[in-house]
């Protein structure tokens, strides 16, 4: 397979694409999402400085986290190969002012291009949706400068995670859209180390992220069984 081209499954961007119009409603099917992203944008935050700094959004969707990171002082670039979410994600960004370089772009091909480009790469819930995760880690390992970081978020492959994000989200509270999410695609935070590492980066944090629906709000928190972010640096 050309990774390069190839490491995405149609039939996971025809599903984004179709939520596209909605992307930016908080209320609407990306309701959870909306809640997430300033729990994101804290944790990013919280462990570098933002300010004149370049950052890649990796999997940027709609560009919930990409406005964010640039209203917080970054020069972001955001890619994605959904086009219809990018499309989104322009138009959000000529009402909203907030300026980010959106490009309809694998990361593995940014990757071959542009090594060693940015101080900070986010990848939030992407790597689940994808059919070779340490292909995504290694080429966002590739992007970063000498001693830039790497923020992940992802679903910790457990039966609570079952329980909550498919079970709860997608059938019962009807928080996610069905078939939003597979099961077997999760990731335990032990296998995630391991691809960090074999990519040549440092763990330096895992963390929880626990979505409270009847608050539509979330927190970072200890407890990783469930949502899970994580920080990792490039050795200088």
């Amino acid at each position: 397979m050309n990774v390069a081209a190839g490491n995405y499954s149609q039939s996971e961007l025809d599903k984004f694409d179709e939520l596209a119009q909605r992307w930016w409603d908080p209320d609407g099917p990306q309701k959870a999402l909306h809640a997430l992203n300033p729990a994101r944008l804290g944790y990013v935050s919280d462990r570098v400085s933002l300010r004149d700094v370049s950052v890649l959004d990796v999997g940027c969707g709609g560009g919930l986290l990409s406005e964010a990171l640039a209203k917080a002082g970054a020069r972001v670039t955001a890619i994605d190969l959904a086009p219809n979410l990018l499309k989104v994600a322009r138009l959000h960004g000529l009402e909203s002012g907030i300026k980010v370089e959106y490009r309809q772009l694998a990361v593995e091909a940014l990757a071959e291009k542009a090594p060693a480009s940015f101080d900070v790469v986010t990848c939030m819930e992407m790597l689940e949706h994808v059919p070779d995760p340490a292909s995504i880690v290694r080429a966002c390992a590739s992007l970063l400068k000498p001693g830039g970081r790497l923020f992940l978020s992802t679903l910790n492959r457990t039966p609570a995670a079952f329980a909550l994000a498919i079970v709860g989200a997608e059938y019962i509270a009807r928080l996610l859209p069905k078939g939003t999410h597979q099961y077997r695609d999760f990731i335990k935070p032990s296998e995630l180390a391991r691809l960090l590492r074999e990519a040549g980066l440092e763990l330096e944090d895992v963390s929880g992220l626990l979505y409270e629906p009847w608050r539509n709000a979330a927190r970072v928190v200890r407890r990783t069984d469930v949502n899970y972010l994580a920080c990792a640096r490039k050795p200088e």
